[in-house]
C-alpha cells in the first residue's frame, strides 16, 4: 500500500495547491474592485445621511429593511411555485440562499427532506447520466459507419469531446433563454448557468427573482425548473466522463502495485468460488487495466463527491463495477464481462 499512500499524499498536495493559486488569483482580480465598492457604498449612503437627515439608527433600520424586502421581488417565496424551487435547490444540493425556512418546524423538515432527497437524486442522476452517455455512445458510432470506418470504434477521448461539445450547447441554450426573461447580459446569463449546473450556487444570480415571476409567469418557471434538472444530468454525465478518463490515465501508476497484489488479493469472487473462473488476464490488456482502474477506485474518493456520478453499471463511458460490487453481490445479481462480473444495477 506505499505506491497508493504516496499517491494519496500527492494528491492532496495537488489539492492544496490548487486552492492556493486560486486564492491568490481571486485575490488580485477582486480584493481592489472589492475596496472600490465599498467605498463608494459609504459615500452614497453619506450623501443620504446629509440630504435627508438620517441618524445614523436610522441608516442601519433602513439597511435592514432594505434587506428583507429584496427576497421578495419575486412575489410569494413560500407558494407551490416558490416551494418547488426551493426543494430543487435543496436536494441538488445547488443552495443559492435566496430562500430558507423561517420557522423551526420548516428547519427541521428542510434537514430530513434533504438527508433522504440528496442521496435519491445523486442515484437518478447518476443513471440517466449513463443512459446519456449511452446515447452518445451510439450517435457516434452511427456516425463513424457513416463515413465508411470498417471497424469503428469509441474512444474515450471521443466521448469526451463530444460530451464538452454538448455541455456548451446546453450552457449556451440557457444562457440565451435567462438573458432575454432576467434583462441579463449573455456573459452574466451563461455564468449563472455554469455556477447553477455545477451545483455551486453562489446565489449572486438567481433566475425568477423579479417581477413576482413565480407567480406571473408560469411559462417561464416550468422552463426554469425543467432547464436545471436537464442541464444536471448533461453536467454530471460530462463530469462522470472526465474523471473516469483521469481514472484511467492514472492507472499506470500502480502497474508494479497491482502486479505485486495479484488479480485476488482484494477478495475477488474467484477465491471464494462463488462466480466460474475466468481466464488470467494479459499483462497491460484492457482486463488488467480495467482491475487497476477498480483498484483506484477504492483508493480514490471522487472528485465529484458531492454529486457522486462514477458509474458502476459498466454502461458505455462508465466503468465496470467495482471490487466491492464484485465481493459482496452475489452471483445472481452479476452478468459476464470482458474483465470479470459487472454489476447489472
Amino acid at each position: 500500500m506505499r505506491e497508493p499512500s504516496v499517491r494519496a499524499a500527492a494528491l492532496v498536495l495537488c489539492i492544496l495547491s490548487y486552492l492556493l493559486v486560486g486564492a491568490a488569483v481571486f485575490d488580485a482580480l477582486e480584493s481592489e474592485a472589492e475596496s472600490g465598492r465599498q467605498r463608494l457604498l459609504a459615500r452614497k449612503r453619506g450623501e443620504l445621511r446629509r440630504k435627508y437627515g438620517f441618524s445614523a439608527e436610522d441608516d442601519h433600520e433602513l439597511e435592514r429593511l432594505a434587506l428583507q424586502a429584496e427576497p421578495h421581488r419575486a412575489g410569494r417565496r413560500w407558494k407551490f411555485a416558490g416551494s418547488f424551487y426551493f426543494a430543487i435547490t435543496v436536494i441538488t444540493t445547488i443552495g443559492y440562499g435566496h430562500a430558507a425556512p423561517g420557522t423551526d418546524s420548516g428547519k427541521v423538515f428542510c434537514m430530513f427532506y434533504a438527508l433522504l432527497g440528496i442521496p435519491l437524486t445523486l442515484v437518478t442522476f447518476q443513471s440517466l447520466g449513463e443512459r446519456l452517455n449511452a446515447l452518445v455512445r451510439r450517435l457516434l458510432l452511427a456516425a463513424k459507419r457513416c463515413l465508411g470506418l470498417r471497424r469503428p470504434r469509441v474512444s474515450t477521448e471521443n466521448m469526451v469531446v463530444a460530451g464538452l461539445l454538448v455541455c456548451a450547447a446546453t450552457l449556451a441554450l440557457g444562457a440565451a433563454a435567462f438573458a432575454h426573461f432576467e434583462g441579463w447580459t449573455f456573459f452574466h446569463a451563461y455564468y449563472y448557468c455554469f455556477i447553477t449546473l455545477t451545483t455551486i450556487g453562489f446565489g449572486d444570480f438567481v433566475a425568477l427573482q423579479r417581477d413576482e415571476a413565480l407567480q406571473r409567469k408560469p411559462p417561464y418557471v416550468a422552463f426554469s425548473f425543467l432547464y436545471i434538472l436537464l442541464g444536471l444530468t448533461v453536467i454530471g454525465a460530462f463530469l462522470n466522463l472526465v474523471v473516469l478518463r483521469f481514472l484511467a490515465a492514472s492507472t499506470g501508476a500502480l502497474e508494479r502495485a497491482a502486479r505485486r497484489a495479484g488479480p485476488l488479493r482484494l477478495g475477488a469472487p474467484e477465491s471464494r468460488g462463488r462466480c466460474p473462473a475466468r481466464r488470467p488476464a494479459r499483462p497491460g490488456g484492457p482486463a488488467s487495466v480495467s482491475h487497476r482502474v477498480h483498484q483506484l477506485e477504492l483508493l480514490i474518493p471522487s472528485p465529484w463527491m458531492k454529486v457522486g456520478w462514477l458509474s458502476h453499471s459498466g454502461e458505455p463511458g462508465g466503468l465496470t463495477c467495482s471490487l466491492w460490487s464484485q465481493t459482496h453481490l452475489p452471483c445472481q445479481a452479476r452478468t459476464r464481462g470482458d474483465d470479470g462480473c459487472k454489476s447489472s444495477l
